[in-house]
C-alpha cells in the first residue's frame, strides 16, 4: 500500500564510500551553500508546537515559502547560473516549469544580467505566470503537461543557441536545493525524520545527499500527488495511473529525473501518496495555525504526517514548506471547502410553506440554537414540490459537527424537514 506505515526509528543506510559514486556529493552541497551565500535566505526552521500536538510527534516547519520568489527553487537556479561562462550569459537561459522554478531562474537571471526565457504549461496558475514576467522574463505557453513544455523548450534552446536550465534533473541544481538539508540539520541536530515533497525529484535528491551524509540513520519520507506518483512508480516498478487536475501542481510531473531517481532509489527510505483532501487540508490548516500560506506541493509533507500519524509517533519531523505560490481564488476555495468538511459551513435545503412568516419563522429558530445565516435562497420554479410550496435554501455558519446537528435536531423537532445539500 502507498500509505502503509512503516518503521520510523532507522533509515537507510549507506556506507560513506557509496556516496563518492553518486554524482551529487556533500562537497557539492556545501559548495553550492558557498555560492548562494547572501542572495538566498537562510529560512527560520521552527517548532510548531500545535501542530506537534495535533500530530503526536515534534514537528519543524523550514519556511521556504519566505524566500523572495516565495519558493526553494531559488537555490538551485543561483547556483546552476553562476556556474554559467561569459558566452553562456551573453547567449541567455531558458527553462520549463510550472512555475517556481521560473521565478527562481527569472529572478536569479535579472539579477546576473542574464537574458531568461521561460516555458510554461498552458494552464499553469495566472499568479505563478505574471510573477515570473514581473521579474523579468520572456515567458512562452506551450504544452499541456510539464513534459511537453519541456519538449518546446529543447527545441527552442537549440535553434537560439541558448542554455537549458533544467528544472531537477542537473547535479548543481540538486546541490543547489540540497543546502536545505545543510540548514536544517544546523538548526535542529536532533532531527530524526525529513519529509520531502517529490516532483521531478531535485528536492529531495539534494536533501538526502545532504542528510544522510551528516546523519546516515536520518529518514528520508518523500511525499507525492496520488494523481501524479511518478518517482513513486519508477523506484517500486509500479505503473499507478497519472491524471487530472491536483491542487500540488508543482509537482505534478510525469517523468522523474534520470539523476534523481537513482539518488531516490539509494537514499530516500519511503515514498508515500496523499490525496487531494489530505492536501487541502493540510493547507488550510497551515494557513489557520501558522498564519502562513503554503501552495499544495508546499504542504505535502504536512498532508503526509497528517494521513498517518502513527509512522512518526515521538519524533522529531522536519518539513519543508516548499513554496507559497497559490491564487488567491484558490486558496479562498481550499478554506471554505474545509470550513464545510468540518461542519462549520453548510448548506441546508428546507421545504417550506409559501406564505409570510415561514422564513422568519427558520431564521428565529436558527438564531435560537446559535447558527449563523450567511445565504439565503427561494426556489419556487424548478423543484418539484406542490405550487404552494418553496424550497428555502440556506448556507449557514456553527461551530462544529455536533453543533450542526443539534441545528437540525431543532428543525426537526419544530416540523421542518431540512437535509444537507
Amino acid at each position: 500500500m502507498p500509505n502503509a506505515p512503516g518503521n520510523a526509528t532507522a533509515g537507510k543506510h549507506v556506507p560513506a564510500s557509496d556516496f563518492k559514486n553518486l554524482p551529487v556529493t556533500l562537497e557539492h552541497v556545501k559548495a553550492a551553500a558557498a555560492t548562494i551565500r547572501g542572495s538566498v535566505l537562510v529560512t527560520e526552521c521552527n517548532e510548531s508546537r500545535t501542530l506537534s500536538e495535533i500530530c503526536g510527534c515534534t514537528i519543524w516547519l523550514k519556511f521556504e515559502n519566505l524566500q523572495f520568489t516565495s519558493t526553494f527553487k531559488e537555490r538551485g537556479a543561483l547556483n546552476r547560473l553562476d556556474a554559467l561562462s561569459p558566452d553562456e550569459r551573453r547567449r541567455g537561459v531558458i527553462a520549463m516549469s510550472a512555475g517556481n522554478h521560473a521565478q527562481g531562474v527569472a529572478y536569479h537571471a535579472r539579477r546576473l544580467g542574464i537574458p531568461a526565457t521561460i516555458v510554461m504549461p498552458i494552464g499553469t496558475p495566472m499568479v505563478k505566470v505574471e510573477n515570473t514576467r514581473r521579474l523579468g522574463a520572456e515567458v512562452i505557453a506551450s504544452g499541456k503537461t510539464l513534459e511537453e513544455a519541456g519538449e518546446f523548450a529543447r527545441a527552442h534552446c537549440q535553434a537560439h543557441g541558448m542554455t537549458l536550465i533544467h528544472p531537477y534533473d542537473d547535479p548543481l541544481i540538486i546541490a543547489g536545493q540540497g543546502t536545505i538539508g545543510l540548514e536544517m540539520l544546523e538548526a535542529v541536530p536532533q532531527l530524526d525524520i525529513l519529509v520531502v515533497p517529490i516532483g521531478g525529484g531535485g528536492l529531495i535528491s539534494g536533501i538526502a545527499v545532504a542528510a544522510k551524509s551528516l546523519k546516515p540513520d536520518l529518514r528520508i519520507i518523500g511525499v507525492q500527488a496520488e494523481l501524479y506518483p511518478s518517482m513513486y512508480n519508477a523506484v517500486n516498478d509500479r505503473h499507478l495511473p497519472m491524471r487530472g487536475d491536483t491542487l500540488a501542481e508543482g509537482i505534478a510531473v510525469k517523468a522523474p529525473g534520470r539523476i534523481t531517481t537513482e539518488i531516490v532509489r539509494q537514499l530516500v527510505d519511503d515514498i508515500v501518496l496523499v490525496t487531494e483532501d489530505q492536501i487541502e487540508r493540510a493547507v488550510a490548516m497551515l494557513i489557520a495555525i501558522e498564519k502562513t500560506v503554503a501552495e499544495g506541493a508546499g504542504a505535502a509533507g504536512l498532508a503526509a504526517v497528517l494521513a498517518a500519524p502513527e509512522r512518526f509517533a515521538g519524533r522529531n519531523v522536519g518539513l519543508v514548506l516548499t513554496g507559497g505560490n497559490i491564487d488567491t481564488r484558490l486558496i479562498a476555495s481550499v478554506l471554505t471547502r474545509e470550513l464545510a468538511r468540518e461542519g462549520r459551513l453548510t448548506q441546508l435545503v428546507i421545504d417550506i410553506v409559501d406564505r409570510p412568516g415561514q422564513l422568519a419563522a427558520v431564521s428565529a429558530l436558527l438564531a435560537e440554537a446559535g447558527a449563523n445565516i450567511i445565504e439565503v435562497s427561494h426556489q419556487r420554479t424548478f423543484s418539484d414540490l406542490p405550487a404552494k410550496a418553496t424550497l428555502l435554501e440556506l448556507v449557514i455558519e456553527t461551530r462544529d459537527r455536533a453543533h450542526l446537528d443539534d441545528v437540525l435536531s431543532s428543525l426537526s423537532a419544530a416540523g421542518f424537514k431540512a437535509r444537507c445539500s
